[in-house]
């Protein structure tokens, strides 16, 4: 990411991930510089009973403390947020998050689609949208909604993810940069 202006071209950088997507999270948090300039929203797939460790278990590899927003919590520069377990996370126009505990979507909740679509819709062209090793096709639509919106779209490689179904539902609905 250093060959792009990040604080002046982007406003967002949002993941998505499912199984096999630990590592690579691991790897990208480690690895941004201290002052880093962007919000980072994560909505990944996780076991909706257990509440403790997994914020933790980021945090410890992460510059940047990763929280659990709030519904209605403002999204802030610099922040590394992660989609609570067993909630919807969309962002809303006015820059702040929603939560909710409606269906399962894509059998999933948090539901990637859902978040990566909302982010689009926010941020437009202004949004970095990352999709990484998961074992369905949830988050394609969402990265194909950052594209048509012309954010930046990036995918594992698909021979890299542990399960590489939802990098290649997302290659296969649109065009990755």
């Amino acid at each position: 990411m250093g060959q792009y202006n990040l604080h002046n071209r982007y406003k967002a950088v949002v993941i998505g991930g499912s199984a096999g997507s630990f590592q690579g999270i691991v790897k990208i948090l480690s690895s941004l510089p201290a002052n880093f300039p962007l919000p980072i929203i994560m909505c990944l797939h996780r076991l909706k009973h257990v509440r403790n460790g997994f914020v933790e278990a980021l945090s410890i590899k992460s510059i940047a403390e990763v929280t659990e927003p709030y519904d209605k919590e403002n999204i802030k520069k610099g922040k590394v947020y992660l989609a609570p377990a067993n909630y919807h996370m969309s962002i809303e126009l006015g820059n702040y998050f929603g939560l909710s505990t409606e269906r399962m979507y894509n059998n999933s909740r948090p539901a990637i689609d859902i978040t990566l679509n909302t982010a689009a819709y926010v941020y437009r062209d202004k949004l970095i949208g990352i999709l990484l090793s998961g074992a369905n096709r949830d988050g394609g639509l969402g990265m194909k909604s950052i594209k048509d919106r012309k954010g930046l779209t990036i995918v594992q490689e698909p021979s890299e993810c542990m399960i590489d179904t939802m990098p290649k539902a997302a290659l296969n609905l649109t065009t990755i940069d």
